[in-house]
């Protein structure tokens, strides 16, 4: 059975060039705001969470927080364009398993997801 990701940005363009790169190996499912990714990740099952940091009403880091208020301890890459260390480290602090600067290479975030699945 595939294993099954959950993609949040809100930008729609890149959530359907990460749906492209993925969907061959993977079962992908989109949402577009952390409200959305939140009320996802309760009613569904997911393997593994790539999360945009940058989100207007409620960025990555606060839907991060907001998960894991419901218990649901899923491993999450975080994805930034800025790249702002603090912004890494304050991912890295709340569980994050990696981070992925964008725009970030087809190979690059295939070998970072098989890391966090702990496939080969």
């Amino acid at each position: 059975m595939q294993k099954r990701i959950l993609v949040v940005d809100d930008d729609a363009l890149n959530l359907r060039r990460t749906q492209m790169i993925l969907e061959k190996q993977y079962d992908v499912v989109l949402a577009e705001s952390g409200e959305e990714a939140i009320a996802k990740v309760i009613h569904q099952d997911f393997d593994l969470i790539l999360l945009d940091i940058a989100m207007p009403e409620m960025d990555g880091l606060e839907t991060y927080k907001r998960m894991k208020n419901y218990s649901v301890d899923i491993p999450v890459i975080f994805l930034t364009a800025s790249g702002h260390e603090e912004d890494v480290l304050s991912a890295i602090r709340l569980g994050a398993i990696n981070y992925l600067k964008k725009p970030f290479l087809p190979q690059e975030l295939l070998r970072r997801i098989a890391l966090g699945l702990g496939e080969k």
